[in-house]
C-alpha cells in the first residue's frame, strides 16, 4: 500500500501503541505514535507518515476518558452519544453509573441507558428500582435482550457515533455482535461465583452500521475514575443539583451537615434521591485525597 507524505485518516482500532487508521475511501493501514506516549484514541482523525507515523490529530469535539491520581484511560474521541449497558445479570454499579453519567455531562454527549437480558425476568424489577433514580432525572432508559432482538436500539444509533460502556458481563459484546454481525466479537460465560463478567474486548473498535451511525464498542470497566474533573464539574455535573447551586447559606457548603443546605432540603423533600447523593459525597471525597 502506496502512501503519499502524509494523509488523514480516523482510528478505527486501538491496540495499547498500535492502531488501525482507516482513509476516506476505505483503506485501512496500521500506524503508531510518534515517541512512548500513546495520546490518540478510537474515533481521532490523524495525521499519517508514509511509513505509518501518526505525528497528530485534529482537534477534538470531545474526548471520553477515565482517570485516576496516576493514569488516564481514553476511551473514545468525538463521540456523540455514550450507551450505558446494563442488564438484570450480573448486579451492575450503580455508583459506576453516576460516575459515567458524569463523564458524559462534562463532555457534552447524549447518554442512554441500556438495561440488557431483560429476559431474565426474575432480576428485572430489582435492576428497574436501581435505575429509577436515573429516570426519574429524565436519561432515557431502553430494556431490551441483546441475545433475541437488539432491532430496538437501532433508532436511537442512527448518525450518531455511539460509545458502549458497561462492567464487565453486561452483554455488550452480545449486542455489538447483534448489531454488526461481522464484528464476531468473544463472548464468554459470566462468572456467577464473582458475580461479574470475565473480560470479552481487549481492545476499542469502532464499527460501521448500515443506518449511517457508527459504534465504539470498548473493554469492560470496573471503576470509572474522575480525577479530570473539579469539584465544581463534580457538582454541576449532577443534573439535580444545578438548579440549587449558590442558593445553601455558605458558599462552600459540602451539602452534609451544614445548616441552610439546599441539597439537604431537597432531600428531604424528596426532590433528590439519597443514592444520588451519597454518590457525590463518595466522588466528591475523592477530590481531597489528590
Amino acid at each position: 500500500m502506496s502512501f503519499t507524505l502524509s494523509e488523514r485518516g480516523t482510528i478505527i482500532a486501538a491496540f495499547g501503541r498500535h492502531y488501525e487508521i482507516e482513509f476516506a475511501d476505505g483503506r485501512v493501514a496500521q500506524g503508531f505514535p510518534k515517541g512512548k506516549k500513546s495520546p490518540y484514541a478510537v474515533g481521532d482523525v490523524v495525521e499519517l507518515t508514509q511509513d505509518g507515523q501518526i505525528t497528530s490529530h485534529l482537534p477534538r469535539k470531545n474526548l471520553l476518558y477515565r482517570s485516576d491520581a496516576y493514569r488516564q484511560k481514553l476511551i473514545a474521541a468525538n463521540a456523540t452519544q455514550l450507551l450505558l449497558v446494563v442488564a438484570t445479570e450480573p448486579s451492575f454499579s450503580d455508583l459506576l453509573l453516576s460516575r459515567a453519567l458524569l463523564a458524559a455531562e462534562h463532555e457534552g454527549l447524549r447518554p442512554l441507558i441500556v438495561l440488557n437480558k431483560c429476559d431474565l425476568t426474575a432480576a428485572l424489577p430489582a435492576a428497574h428500582d436501581l435505575l429509577a433514580p436515573f429516570v426519574a432525572l429524565g436519561y432515557p432508559l431502553l430494556t431490551l435482550s441483546a441475545a433475541q432482538d437488539a432491532t430496538p436500539l437501532l433508532p436511537w444509533l442512527a448518525g450518531e457515533v455511539s460509545v458502549l460502556v458497561g462492567q464487565s458481563g453486561m452483554g455488550k459484546s452480545t449486542l455489538t455482535n447483534a448489531l454488526v454481525p461481522h464484528a464476531a466479537a468473544a463472548i464468554r460465560e459470566i462468572s456467577t461465583a464473582l458475580d461479574s463478567g470475565k473480560h470479552t474486548t481487549t481492545y476499542a473498535r469502532l464499527y460501521h452500521l448500515p443506518n449511517g451511525g457508527q459504534l465504539i464498542d470498548c473493554p469492560g470497566v470496573q471503576v470509572f475514575g474522575l480525577a479530570q474533573l473539579s469539584p465544581q464539574e463534580i457538582e454541576s455535573g449532577f443534573v439535580e443539583f444545578r438548579p440549587l447551586m449558590g442558593t445553601c447559606r455558605f458558599r462552600d457548603c459540602k451539602h452534609s451537615a451544614e445548616p441552610g443546605c439546599a441539597v439537604k432540603a431537597a432531600l428531604a423533600s424528596g426532590a433528590i434521591h439519597p443514592r444520588r447523593l451519597a454518590h457525590y459525597h463518595q466522588i466528591m471525597s475523592e477530590t481531597s485525597r489528590r
